[in-house]
């Protein structure tokens, strides 16, 4: 059996942020239909919701949590902490989450204003071509 080699997350996908996804959209760089764009927006806005509605716990996580007085459990308590809001921490990661899910939203919309678009100009184009044919 052979291991595969260690990776970090961030190496395995690349992630588009919502500023890229927004200039993505607006350049007409994508297009999705109504019904998926609307469970794709769906989705997020659920995301978005629960950690909204979960902030304030999520803002523990930056608390030492209750442990002993030993230098281990001190050492344990403050690492903890530390890490949490770190660059690679879940706060962090969630803080980013929370502020770039609307933009994802809005770059969906966009892309759904774009199928539209897209839509009726293939429409008008084939009703040029073959006026009888082109009924929808």
């Amino acid at each position: 059996m052979t291991e595969e080699p260690s990776v970090e997350p961030a190496e395995r996908v690349r992630m588009v942020s919502g500023r890229q996804l927004q200039r993505l959209a607006v350049a007409g760089g994508f297009r999705v239909d109504e019904s998926t764009g609307d469970r794709m927006i769906q989705a997020l806005e659920g995301m978005v919701d629960s950690l909204n509605a979960r902030w304030a716990a999520l803002q523990k996580v930056q608390q030492s949590p209750p442990m002993s007085t030993t230098a281990t459990a001190n050492w344990v308590s403050g690492h903890m902490v530390a890490t949490a809001a770190d660059e690679r921490g879940l706060l962090t990661q969630l803080q980013q989450a929370r502020a770039e899910l609307p933009r994802y939203v809005e770059a969906i919309r966009q892309a759904k204003r774009n199928y539209r678009q897209h839509e009726e100009g293939t429409r008008a184009h084939l009703k040029a071509i073959a006026p009888d044919s082109a009924q929808s």
